[in-house]
């Protein structure tokens, strides 16, 4: 524990004098308190950093060849909450013949090779403060195109986050479309 000087008020006919005082302890409770002025402002404004993937996946080339995102690399959509992200196993149930001449399938190949995978960066996440639960399935059964929250999506190379999909946003589309607007649809 870690000691602070404290400046200790000066009485009358009494000199000023300074106490050494234990340093506040850090608790285990709850608080929204952010580790800097700019993490608030960035949160409070909804700023997101650009993500970096460890692989520059190109949707537009196979948004091109007709690939279906759900058949093949988010097949996870129809099932439960989250799309899923591919493995590198599940490109290289195309990729094992498909393109194999290109230096970033090649790539891919020496991933599989060493039993690598990739660690994707989520594109589209809700803080954690905002308690907000989201259903993929949900809205994929009620046949609400994918680029409704994620953008032209197909019209991208690695995906960016191109839709800013806050609670105004969401509200609306409930509202235009019928869908249930108690809190606890969305939130735990």
């Amino acid at each position: 524990m870690g000691l602070f000087v404290a400046a200790i008020a000066c009485s009358a006919g009494v000199g000023c004098r300074r106490a050494e005082l234990p340093a506040p302890e850090a608790t285990a409770v709850f608080t929204p308190a952010h580790a800097t002025v700019g993490a608030a402002l960035r949160d409070f404004f909804n700023i997101r950093p650009s993500v970096v993937q460890p692989f520059p996946f190109p949707h537009k080339t196979h948004a091109e060849k007709k690939l279906g995102c759900t058949e093949y690399c988010h097949e996870a959509v129809t099932q439960g909450p989250r799309a899923g992200l591919p493995s590198v196993s599940t490109c290289m149930g195309c990729h094992e013949w498909v393109a194999t001449d290109r230096p970033r399938i090649q790539e891919l190949m020496s991933h599989a090779k060493r039993g690598l995978d990739f660690t994707w960066a989520r594109v589209y996440a809700y803080p954690a403060q905002s308690h907000v639960r989201f259903h993929h399935a949900a809205h994929v059964r009620k046949d609400i195109a994918c680029a409704t929250c994620h953008g032209p999506i197909e019209q991208q190379g690695v995906a960016e986050r191109n839709v800013d999909v806050n609670m105004g946003f969401c509200v609306n589309c409930h509202t235009a479309k019928g869908a249930p607007n108690e809190c606890v649809t969305c939130h735990y």
